[in-house]
């Protein structure tokens, strides 16, 4: 699609999130003839400042509240928000009706000025590895004297800054690294130059944002929506591939769905700041891709030891009376928490549980058994079922206390921990109930440790709910 390809049509934005957002900000700034209709479930007070900001302009109306998947069929091109589920009946009218249903990912690889991109995804580990890419693509790419110029790299995608932010920057020479989540990646007709599979576990099999309630019908879609990251390649394109998942790749290379070069990826060894072996195998992936873009070894060693690691990834906030506390609010599945609890030796007191996303708990339960002293759980839609499968795996009721508040969980774990103990924010459940997402879960989390020496380390009783 061109830009062209847009004029004089009526143009439906499904949702109002971050990348449609920048989307219909580049398009207004392109001054393209087109009559905008901004289609979201949230009411204007709830869109705030993102409705103040472009409700001035007098070619976009809003299909708001009840009605905004309403008709969609009257519209010739619609860009669908990754919230946005391909299965509305909206989305789905307008199919049958033969309209465009693209997405702002689809329409930045179409209008992309350069074809050097890579593409990561992954059930988890993708943020921290697009970063490390990026980092050590800029290590491999210092400024030099005289009229030669350094590449210039840009990352974008799920991590949180749209693409259309940056795209009229671009220049042809240069990289972009895109984290892709499977509900940009779903319906995406085309692959990046060099993609990147960091791992692959059972995750968004259930709705569980309100603003954002996509998910996948089965295990089979969200795996193949997971490939659409690289089963456009052309016989240049590189595939790197967690070593765990060779199986699942070879049959799909011997059926020829799978075209381009694959590589497998291990753990690394390269000395680094963070912990868990599972940033050794995002390590060892961050490397190849940047290897494959013509990064030197030494400029991806030196990026590696200079990398702190994302925010509420595992994230070290602080030591207080010799008691370390980690923020690991990314960790939204049983899978991750799984990873986080592995990490560590010490002692462990863990804050757990959140909204439902229809997980198996079992396997964790086991290894919080053998880990954990402590589990704090937080209430949540999910939280039943979590305590249903610890009990189930001879945990003590009174090692289960409930809380519907953040700070009581925390004076809590705090009294029961002792030096040299681990608090581990790790939820293994989404955040949406008693918090806004994951970020502010976390920021919660570390408000409350560096304020530590101004709570009663005794008080747990506000709200508790249950011992």
């Amino acid at each position: 699609m061109t830009l062209n390809d847009l004029q004089c049509k009526k143009i439906a934005i499904l949702g109002l999130g971050l990348e449609n957002q920048a989307l219909v900000d580049f398009l207004l700034a392109k001054k393209i003839d087109c009559a905008l209709t901004i289609c979201d479930a949230r009411l204007a007070p709830a869109l705030g400042e993102k409705y103040q900001a472009l409700a001035k302009h007098k070619n976009i109306s809003w299909q708001l509240g009840p009605t905004y998947n309403q008709n969609l069929e009257v519209f010739d091109v619609l860009f669908r928000s990754p919230g946005w589920p391909l299965a509305c009946p909206g989305v789905q009218l307008a199919r049958r009706a033969k309209k465009i249903v693209s997405s702002p990912m689809k329409l930045f690889f179409d209008l992309c000025p350069t074809k050097n991109i890579i593409g990561v995804t992954g059930s988890k580990g993708k943020g921290t590895t697009s970063s490390l890419i990026t980092a050590m693509l800029k290590a491999g790419n210092p400024p030099s004297p005289g009229p030669r110029r350094a590449k210039r790299v840009w990352l974008g995608g799920n991590i949180g800054v749209a693409p259309f932010a940056f795209i009229n920057k671009l220049k042809p020479g240069d990289w972009v690294v895109l984290e892709l989540s499977s509900f940009q990646l779903e319906d995406l007709p085309a692959s990046p130059r060099i993609a990147v599979l960091t791992n692959f576990t059972p995750e968004h099999l259930a709705p569980a944002d309100p603003n954002n309630p996509n998910y996948h019908s089965g295990l089979a879609k969200y795996w193949q929506a997971k490939l659409n990251i690289a089963v456009h390649q052309t016989a240049g394109g590189l595939f790197i591939v967690n070593e765990k998942l060779k199986n699942k790749i070879e049959k799909l290379c011997a059926q020829k769905i799978l075209t381009g070069k694959i590589k497998y990826f291990t753990k690394s060894d390269l000395p680094s700041r963070l912990p868990g072996e599972h940033n050794k195998e995002n390590i060892a992936a961050a490397a190849l891709a940047a290897a494959a873009a013509g990064v030197d070894a030494k400029a991806i060693l030196q990026a590696v030891a200079k990398f702190k690691g994302l925010e509420h990834r595992l994230e070290f906030v602080k030591t207080v009376a010799q008691i370390k506390y980690y923020d690991d609010s990314f960790a939204t599945t049983p899978e991750s928490t799984m990873i986080a609890l592995q990490s560590f030796a010490a002692p462990i007191i863990l804050l757990a549980g959140g909204a439902d996303k229809r997980a198996d708990f079992s396997a964790l339960a086991k290894l919080i058994k053998q880990k954990v002293k402590l589990v704090c759980l937080l209430s949540g839609a999910g939280t039943p079922a979590l305590k249903k499968c610890l009990l189930a795996a001879g945990i003590n009721k009174k090692q289960l206390p409930e809380f519907d508040n953040l700070k009581a969980a925390m004076s809590a774990a705090r009294a029961s921990a002792a030096a040299g103990n681990i608090i581990l924010l790790s939820t293994a459940g989404a955040s949406f109930g008693m918090f806004k997402n994951y970020k502010e879960r976390g920021n919660q989390f570390k408000e409350i440790v560096n304020t530590m020496n101004k709570l009663n380390a005794n008080t747990t009783n506000a709200t508790n709910v249950s011992s």
